[in-house]
This record gives structure tokens, C-alpha cells and sequence, in this order.
């Protein structure tokens, strides 16, 4: 062989490993597969497995299998740092959901009739406007506020139903829905107003608009209410948003008693292609912790 011959050839095979070797290290995520369910992560949730850094740790979930992420209190974040999560979002191809507009644990919103209350909510409401321009989703989630126990049920109700009929009103034209979640009042916020899916399904139902739906938090439910499958069917024209957690402690799906492989193939057979969020904490400490839960998602999700 011609000295310049076999150097050619040689170059060429070396050029081939190294292009072989390139293409295996540009693509582990292949070796994952995604996730069928739509299950939506939490910053912070795969704490000691992930990166730290929230672009990187977006890029960390899709390499997992994950197509979609959430952010409760995104809200509290900088703009520029809200920019770069919707951008690693978009450029991988994943969808983002649900955020908080509005919240409080303390003050009569919804159920009472305080005008600087309620107008400090609807001062949100339009803020979340842009936030979910800038994340590209549609899905705002908005916190009723606490009850009040001097005031009878029913003009409670009746002054939530007004202030959601403005939400809606807000939302409407830029094609957003708000997503109401009801709160066990048994362990975990007893002097919220909205707890229950009877009661959030008759506010959606009131108000009548593609904009005002409802939250169904399977953890939330189970612990105020149980008969969880019932419960979903009935409200299932109303449910626009699924979150879920295990009982008791709200910790990752198959470690308490609720039966997730059989309520994530419940929804998915219904039709249900939405948000699944992953709204709670872990049964384990550290990088167990979120071995464990990554490895329950892959338990549960539908074959």
C-alpha cells in the first residue's frame, strides 16, 4: 500500500471512532426513554441527584425522561432567571405548567368582601399575565385565601364566584386558565376556603368560563375526602390540572397508600394528556431519597 494511501485510510477510521464516540456522548438521553405520563417536576425536588443551577437542572430532567416541568413560586424568581428556565424549556422541546399568581395563607380573599384584598388579588392576576407569556404555558394556579368564620357559607361562596367571574374576565382574552386547588383541612391548612372538589367543581361550574377550572391534587384529596376515582369522574369535565403525592406525609407516589399505577392508567385511559405535577417531598433523605422517587415515576407511569 502507498505510504499515502494508508495514511488517508488511517485518518478516515480515526475520524469514524472519534465521530462514533462524539455521537454516544451527545446523546444520553436516548438511552432514556421519555415518560408517557406528562409528569412535571419541581425545582429542587431530585435534591443530591441534580444540578442545582435551574437551567441545568431542566436539562438534567429531560436526560431522565421528563417532558415538562412546573414551578409553584416562580413568581418569587428575576425575570432574567424566569427567561432562561422558558428558554431551556422551549429549546428542549418541553412544556411548561402551572405557577402561582396569587396567594395567601392568611387573609380572607376569595370568601370575604375586603376591597383592598381583592383588589391586591386582581393586581396579581394581571402580573401572572405576563409570566405566563414569558413561560409559555396557559396554566396559572391561584390560591383562594382562608375562610371566614363570621361570615355564612353561602355569601362566601357567592363572593368567590364574583371575584372569579373578574379573573375570568382577565384571562379570558389572552386564552389563560386559572387552576383552583382545594386544601385538606384534616393535616395540613385547616382555615382555607376551598377544600374540598365538590365545592371547587361548583365554583368552576358557577362562573362558566373555559378559564376558571379545577386543580385535582390526589394527596389533598385522599387525606379531606377519599373515594378518589368517584370523585375525579364526577368533576372530570371541570379538571384542567392533576398534581400528585402519596399519604400520609405527601412523599413520592407507591410510598403510602395510594394505588398510583392504577390512577395514572385511570386518567390516561379517560384521555387525560395533561400536567401530572409532582407536588410533593421524598420518604428519603439525600440522593437515596431521589434515586428512589425517579425510580417510582418509572413504576407508575403508563406501559
Amino acid at each position: 500500500m502507498h505510504r499515502r494511501t494508508f495514511v488517508r485510510n488511517t485518518l478516515t477510521a480515526g475520524a469514524a471512532v472519534m465521530a462514533s464516540m462524539d455521537a454516544v456522548r451527545a446523546s444520553p438521553a436516548e438511552k432514556t426513554p421519555p415518560f408517557k405520563t406528562k409528569f412535571s417536576p419541581e425545582f429542587g425536588i431530585f435534591k443530591g441527584l441534580a444540578p442545582t443551577d435551574p437551567v441545568d437542572e431542566v436539562k438534567w430532567g429531560y436526560d431522565q425522561g421528563f417532558r415538562a416541568w412546573e414551578n409553584t413560586m416562580l413568581r418569587s424568581r428575576p425575570v432574567a432567571e424566569q427567561e432562561r428556565i422558558s428558554q431551556a424549556v422551549q429549546r428542549l422541546g418541553m412544556e411548561f405548567g402551572q405557577f402561582v399568581g396569587t396567594i395567601t395563607f392568611e387573609d380572607i380573599t376569595f370568601a370575604g368582601r375586603d376591597t383592598s384584598l381583592r383588589d391586591a388579588v386582581l393586581a396579581d392576576v394581571r402580573a401572572s399575565v405576563e409570566v405566563a407569556k414569558r413561560m409559555n404555558t396557559k396554566y396559572i394556579h391561584n390560591v383562594l385565601g382562608v375562610a371566614d368564620p363570621r361570615l355564612p357559607w353561602d355569601f362566601q361562596l357567592a363572593n368567590a364566584i364574583d371575584l372569579l367571574k373578574r379573573i375570568a374576565d382577565i384571562y379570558e382574552p389572552h386564552g389563560l386558565v386559572m387552576v383552583m386547588e382545594s386544601m385538606n383541612h384534616r393535616v395540613d391548612h385547616p382555615n382555607m376556603f376551598l377544600h374540598t372538589i365538590p365545592q371547587a367543581y361548583a365554583l368552576a361550574k358557577a362562573v362558566g368560563s373555559p378559564s376558571v377550572k379545577v386543580l385535582f391534587d390526589f394527596y389533598h384529596v385522599q387525606v379531606q375526602e377519599g373515594h378518589l376515582l368517584p370523585t375525579l369522574d364526577y368533576a372530570w369535565d371541570e379538571i384542567a390540572y392533576i398534581q400528585v403525592g402519596d399519604t400520609p406525609g405527601r412523599k413520592e407516589p407507591t410510598y403510602g397508600e395510594i394505588n398510583y399505577p392504577n390512577v395514572i392508567k385511570h386518567i390516561y385511559d379517560k384521555g387525560y394528556r395533561g400536567f401530572v405535577g409532582m407536588e410533593h417531598g421524598l420518604s428519603q433523605p439525600g440522593k437515596a431519597g431521589a434515586e428512589l422517587a425517579l425510580k417510582a415515576y418509572r413504576t407508575i407511569d403508563v406501559s
